[in-house]
């Protein structure tokens, strides 16, 4: 039996009032745009195919390259993730601008970052020395002031796909996983699966059930509804024509019965 993921203790806030997502941008003057496509569908397959057992949907929030918010005494310090999922949350589906860890009171669970050239440094941890008053790495935020359980970093070039578990006050990597990693936590898996989704052809992440099958994404629920619907309607039109032949069989027979001089009704 799992246990559902606790969520993270903060301190105190300060006597004045912390400002809200309504009150945080959503975007910050100078961050770079969303540099290609597979962070617009990859983000989308992952999101599609997070089906947890274990919570209801609205105690489910799920972001792609939104601001959280960390830093409870410096309100302006937020990270961009490509993608996370937090659970345990209360109203999970509302609408947000941004997530702010002191309102919502819950860290993400799991954080995944796309490695970019651009970005690959400091979502690896190899950033530069930090300056007096510069804000922390990701990997700083993540590993020692969020706690996020589990980091996992995927090389779209590469099809690299890094896991990283919280072990005490350090990620540890999991070696081994052979492009699969089972969360006791949700009871999901994520992995690498190679298909086509939006008509791209490549390895995508995306989740898995305790049974090893790939959780069908919207595309695929269609897809098999319409078949669904397409085989009830071939069995129905069966079905009649059945009983279009059987009707007819059973006239023949009366009229053959009446040539023999024999009432069918009386029979």
């Amino acid at each position: 039996m799992s246990t559902k993921y606790q969520t993270l203790d903060h301190p105190l806030p300060p006597k004045e009032t912390l400002p809200t997502m309504e009150d945080l941008p959503s975007e910050q003057i100078g961050d770079p745009g969303v540099p290609d496509f597979f962070h617009l569908w990859q983000p989308r397959l992952l999101e599609d195919t997070f089906q947890s057992p274990v919570y209801a949907p609205e105690e489910i929030c799920i972001a792609a390259d939104v601001n959280l918010y960390f830093n409870v005494h410096n309100t302006g310090q937020c990270k961009r993730p490509d993608w996370f999922v937090a659970v345990g949350v209360k109203n999970g589906r509302k609408l947000r601008d941004s997530y702010v860890i002191w309102q919502e009171g819950t860290a993400p669970m799991i954080i995944v970052e796309f490695l970019s050239e651009s970005t690959k440094d400091e979502d690896l941890g190899k950033s530069r020395p930090r300056k007096l008053g510069e804000s922390p790495s990701k990997w700083e935020v993540y590993e020692q002031i969020l706690r996020v359980p589990y980091y996992v970093l995927f090389s779209r070039h590469t099809d690299e796909l890094k896991i990283l578990k919280l072990s005490g006050t350090r990620y540890e990597e999991v070696l081994n996983h052979q492009g699969r990693f089972w969360f006791e936590e949700i009871e999901l898996g994520l992995g690498l699966w190679e298909g086509s989704y939006h008509d791209n052809h490549r390895l995508w992440l995306r989740w898995y059930d305790k049974s090893g099958h790939w959780i069908p994404h919207l595309d695929e629920r269609l897809e098999q509804e319409r078949r669904e619907k397409e085989s009830a309607l071939r069995r129905a039109e069966q079905a009649e024509q059945k009983a279009i032949e059987a009707e007819q069989k059973a006239a023949r027979l009366a009229e053959l019965l009446r040539q023999l001089g024999q009432d069918p009704d009386q029979i």
